[in-house]
């Protein structure tokens, strides 16, 4: 299959090229700069010189020669909007496959730390998180496009874990380095549905094979209070753990940073296990702990 990945040279869309390509796909990828480009072809992906700004026309026509176009990017709401309005509008009545990569912040809950009763599988309503709405709107733009006769689909991980990643294990090394402590916020029982680098890219592949055109598919392997992380990080590094203000989480990890480590974020992947077959293989997040990158972390 040719299948064009648009964001290939982020952290998912990175993995989820390597991926296809040692499925035997073949595989070409968005690419901003000459050693992105470069990176691409080195991993055996083909560069499309691009972006989903001034050059998107380039995406367009990337999209139009592919068997099945993955969106995995991560750009500011307003070129995102853009990006999928256009690629649906294109794709629309060819039978092509399109998967959105979206995430679980859509239905983020500001709990300042504490723990939340509630769980979300694929189609259970919520209220959407405010700075999600963007996005959750570019979800249901691909969705609405199924109808059109586009085989269109969205898959909703929680945090991805793996290899380089940037998630909550990470930022409590982090905040080492801030503060001399492992932090969390506030009682630090809130959860984040979790899942790993590797099942994801797996889910993409099962939803290429047999996902159905409108499927919305969770991705959660497990979940682990920002506490127990702590904790862990802490017994690890030999310090302390302890409970910030959203305040000083704001110093440590920036306005951002410090709402996702105050937010619960809890899934469940009712359609994607019952539907796609799909089961996670990693399910312990905290087997990442000690890892040499992440206790280089607390010390910068």
């Amino acid at each position: 299959m040719n299948i064009f990945v648009i964001g290939a040279t982020g952290f998912v869309g990175g993995a989820l090229a390597r991926h296809l390509v040692g499925s035997g796909h073949r595989v070409a990828g968005l690419a901003r700069t000459e050693p992105a480009a470069a990176a691409l072809v080195a991993g055996g992906v083909d560069p499309v010189a691009g972006d989903l700004d001034t050059r998107r026309s380039t995406m367009i026509q990337a999209a139009r020669r592919a068997d099945a176009v993955i969106y995995a990017a991560q750009p500011d709401p307003a070129q995102e909007t853009a990006a999928v309005e256009e690629l649906t509008r294109t794709l629309n009545g060819t039978g092509k496959t399109l998967i959105f990569l979206s995430g679980s912040g859509v239905l983020l809950q500001r709990t300042g730390g504490d723990w939340s009763q509630d769980t979300f599988a694929e189609h259970d309503p919520f209220i959407v998180e405010p700075l999600a709405e963007s996005r959750k709107a570019a979800e249901d733009t691909v969705l609405g496009a199924a109808a059109g006769g586009l085989r269109a689909m969205v898959i909703r991980p929680g945090l991805i874990w793996g290899p380089g990643d940037h998630g909550h294990v990470s930022m409590i090394y982090q905040s080492v380095a801030a503060t001399g402590s492992a932090c969390y916020v506030g009682p630090g029982l809130n959860t984040y549905g979790h899942v790993h680098i590797a099942d994801v890219t797996r889910l993409f592949t099962v939803a290429l094979e047999k996902g159905q055109a409108g499927g919305l598919y969770h991705a959660v392997a497990g979940e682990v209070p920002n506490r127990w992380i702590a904790e862990r990080v802490a017994s690890d590094l030999g310090v302390a753990t302890r409970s910030i203000t959203a305040a000083e989480a704001s110093r440590v990890w920036g306005d951002f940073g410090a709402l996702v480590m105050a937010a619960s974020s809890r899934l469940r992947a009712v359609t994607a296990r019952g539907e796609l077959g799909w089961n996670p293989e990693h399910t312990d997040m905290l087997s990442m702990i000690g890892e040499p990158r992440l206790r280089k972390l607390a010390r910068h």
